[in-house]
């Protein structure tokens, strides 16, 4: 199954694994599983880190490369992307996870997240 994890789980599968549910590590760490992180979620973290945010306090290049070292595939943000986001509800205001959603739906992969409220979205939206 291909597998595209949210920021935050991203954030926590590289930097403090114990805060991942044992669902979200199973998932994680099926060899069956192409583990997949989207450019926008770097563009988040660069963003979110230089607002000051603590929860996003992490250097985007290396986490980039560490992704690609540990065989995570990069999904880029295109413009089908971008503009799958008007057919979405208007479930969740974040612009950054609503472009995951849409990034999700374009490709027909699924979308892993411990957010509540994302995992509201119809569609492959697996909440872990």
């Amino acid at each position: 199954m291909k597998l595209l994890l949210d920021t935050h789980l991203l954030l926590w599968a590289a930097g403090t694994p114990k805060r991942l549910s044992a669902a979200a590590r199973k998932l994680i760490s099926a060899p069956e599983n192409e583990l997949i992180f989207s450019a926008a979620s770097l563009w988040e973290i660069v963003i979110k880190s230089g607002l000051g945010r603590d929860d996003f306090q992490v250097d985007a290049r290396l986490m980039r490369r560490a992704l690609l070292d540990n065989s995570y595939r990069e999904l880029p943000m295109g413009s089908e992307h971008v503009v799958a986001i008007d057919s979405l509800p208007p479930i969740h205001k974040d612009p950054f996870d609503r472009i995951l959603v849409a990034q999700a739906m374009v490709e027909g992969i699924t979308l892993l997240t411990a957010d509540l409220v994302l995992a509201k979205y119809p569609g492959s939206v697996r909440l872990v």
